[in-house]
């Protein structure tokens, strides 16, 4: 089904609020289940309130499923951060502790034999993603979406979410002085269709790599937009990103991928962008603190399990916008806990 059609236009009432949190937080109890059986945590934490580091070399979790797993459970209000030591909360003391008559550790472990907390228990110690579906002949995200019938398939479910999440994106950001865009990773282009039918001065282009490029090109073919909007194909690790565009929308994309490959890819943006043109980051994020949202906090482990990435914060990612040159940078919530952060290229 092709999304466009309702965009903007006689929106369900109803909030998909559950279905979606039923969908990106499906691994959070894998993690939670295997901290508590196969790394023994909360009885390490009990017995040594520690730093980061030191909780990363003493349990051998590798630091990128380590922040996701202390996030999740600062969100959960099972650990405190305090003069950046971690601690335990009164919940976990009480409930995931040995010494307490309360210990609830043994029922959680009784689910330790689950297929998926083996895999997890590998990510964390390797700090490199499961294999998708967890299938012994799986293979990377990326590497599938380079296969026609598991793009498609993917592209399909990433155009139902994004019709509903565009809307909230709507709400938050004004586009009316600028004129060309680039969607980065824009996969079937959904949210660039959205903002062309608001937009009506607005061109677009979606750079994707094949052969999800296909995708994009019949989604825009559907939609009636050919004379304002095409696909560019390329690969954002290896190609720069096309000149003469005053914005730059990067959405779900940057949360699959590292530190180092972030940074690459707005390098590639701040580069190739207009003097004055405006980076869009749409996303899930992280609060400052770590602390949550829970909801995004649960994400992030499945992005964790899937990918090379996590739900970044808000700090991470102004950080990085930063140190890359970008300028005025500011965030702005939208719907079920997606947010933009924006940065201005000087001019």
């Amino acid at each position: 089904m092709i999304m466009y059609k309702v965009i903007g236009k006689n929106m369900p009432k109803t909030s998909p609020e559950l279905i979606f949190r039923l969908r990106e937080g499906s691994f959070a109890d894998d993690l939670f289940i295997t901290a508590v059986s196969y790394f023994d945590f909360f009885n390490f934490l009990k017995k040594h309130p520690s730093d980061f580091d030191n909780i990363a070399k003493s349990l051998n979790i590798k630091k990128r499923p380590l922040d996701v797993m202390l996030t999740l459970f600062k969100s959960y209000g099972f650990i405190m951060e305090k003069n950046n030591k971690y601690h335990l909360s009164d919940v976990s003391d009480n409930y995931l502790t040995s010494q307490s008559p309360f210990d609830l550790s043994s029922f959680v472990s009784s689910l330790k034999n689950n297929p998926v907390c083996s895999e997890m228990k590998k990510v964390l110690i390797t700090g490199k993603p499961a294999n998708w579906a967890a299938s012994k002949k799986g293979k990377r995200w990326a590497t599938s979406m380079e296969f026609d019938d598991f793009a498609e398939s993917f592209t399909a479910g990433m155009n139902s979410r994004g019709a509903y999440l565009a809307n909230g994106l709507l709400k938050m950001i004004d586009l009316k002085k600028y004129k060309k865009m680039l969607d980065i990773g824009g996969a079937s282009g959904i949210y660039s269709i959205t903002l062309l039918i608001n937009y009506p001065d607005l061109n677009a282009a979606v750079f994707e790599k094949p052969p999800v490029d296909k995708m994009a090109r019949y989604t825009i073919n559907k939609s009636g937009l050919n004379d304002r909007m095409k696909v560019i194909p390329g690969d954002m690790f290896k190609d720069k990103f096309p000149g003469g565009y005053n914005i730059h929308f990067i959405s779900h994309v940057l949360h699959d991928w590292d530190f180092k490959e972030i940074k690459f890819i707005l390098k590639n943006s701040f580069d190739n962008l207009e003097p004055g043109g405006m980076v869009i980051i749409h996303d899930a994020h992280i609060n400052a603190t770590k602390t949550g949202p829970v909801s995004v906090a649960e994400y992030s482990i499945l992005l964790m399990f899937f990918s090379e990435g996590k739900c970044y914060s808000i700090d991470e990612m102004k950080k990085i916008l930063e140190e890359t040159g970008f300028k005025d940078i500011k965030y702005r919530p939208t719907i079920l806990n997606r947010s933009i952060i924006t940065g201005i290229k000087p001019e």
